[in-house]
């Protein structure tokens, strides 16, 4: 069993439930916690199913939270999360582990190890592809850079320009994995620097319009690469009653065609359930952000059969359990 003692030291050293079928009809179910790693969906020979588990502004929560937090208290913590993947991944092996920003900035880890601690843990946890957070330039691109060397999984941002910065070898603009022989392609989206980041933290960057950017990527994964199934991660944030111009996940889903879901960011959301925004076309995009700090984490299962998606469901995983210790 993964500890958070022996978790902590390798690292330095070394709910409820969506489910989304064709007919869009909308279930809502609870599990006991002992088959918090069981599918969601069942499929038969002939269909994939492949899970998606998510976070976002983690903010270098590593440690559960402290048991005087009056709402939060001992959830959390990257060892129950580790164990937790690990038994997903045992129920379902096409499992991806993805991030949507804001790995930095929140308690002494990050002060003392500029991001070492983050980004080796969540290696050992087994994540494959993340986004950027504004937080994450808190102390500027080259130090971000060096934090990347500590990180086994790819990062991706499809709306930041980086080219003739550090970033522009460790940062792709997209990346595709193949689970069980259905092609998935995985982008980022980050928010606009104005009065968030530091201009001197951001130097280099440059801030390109996500709608647009958006488009181009999910047409090149449908297209060119030939993705079954796109996922994006944001840290845009949620804004489903936008008023003041946001440009937030719903106006991106809203706006693009052939995104199957975003991994929402940025806005500390605890959504109990995933949400569906339409697409021009008239398809859905599920939407669905975790809160902050780890305390949650977000499932998605999807189904496919002959390069379709046919059913997908979500849920809100609460890391609270003595035996994910």
């Amino acid at each position: 069993m993964i500890t958070r003692r022996n978790f902590l030291r390798s690292s330095i050293v070394g709910g409820a439930a969506l489910a989304l079928p064709q007919s869009r009809a909308q279930l809502f179910s609870s599990s006991p916690w002992s088959a918090i790693s069981a599918p969601l969906l069942e499929a038969v020979a002939g269909e994939t199913l492949i899970t998606i588990l998510h976070t976002n502004d983690t903010h270098s929560q590593i440690d559960p939270l402290p048991d005087n937090d009056k709402q939060y208290g001992g959830k959390g913590g990257v060892a129950r999360r580790a164990t937790l993947v690990k038994r997903v991944r045992k129920e379902n092996p096409n499992t991806l582990m993805i991030d949507a920003g804001d790995v930095f900035q929140g308690t002494p880890y990050f002060n003392f190890y500029k991001g070492e601690v983050e980004y080796k843990s969540m290696s050992l946890i087994g994540y494959d592809v993340g986004t950027l957070g504004n937080h994450d330039f808190d102390n500027g691109v080259d130090a971000l850079v060096a934090a990347m060397k500590f990180a086994n999984f790819d990062f991706v941002s499809s709306n930041y320009d980086l080219r003739g910065t550090p970033l522009e070898t460790r940062v792709k603009r997209y990346v595709v994995r193949t689970l069980g022989g259905v092609r998935v392609g995985l982008f980022g989206m980050g928010i606009s620097p104005d009065n968030l980041i530091t201009p001197e933290n951001f130097k280099g960057v440059k801030y390109m319009d996500p709608v647009k950017s958006a488009r181009d990527v999910v047409e090149t994964l449908r297209q060119r690469e030939r993705c079954k199934l796109v996922i994006g991660m944001s840290h845009l944030g949620y804004y489903p009653n936008a008023t003041g111009g946001e440009i937030g996940d719903t106006q991106v889903a809203s706006q693009v065609d052939g995104i199957d879901f975003i991994a929402s960011g940025h806005t500390h959301t605890f959504m109990q359930k995933p949400v569906l925004t339409k697409q021009p076309s008239g398809n859905d995009t599920i939407i669905f952000q975790v809160g902050r700090s780890g305390i949650y984490v977000g499932r998605v299962d999807f189904k496919l059969q002959a390069g379709k998606v046919v059913a997908s469901a979500g849920r809100l995983l609460d890391l609270r359990d003595e035996s994910l210790a």
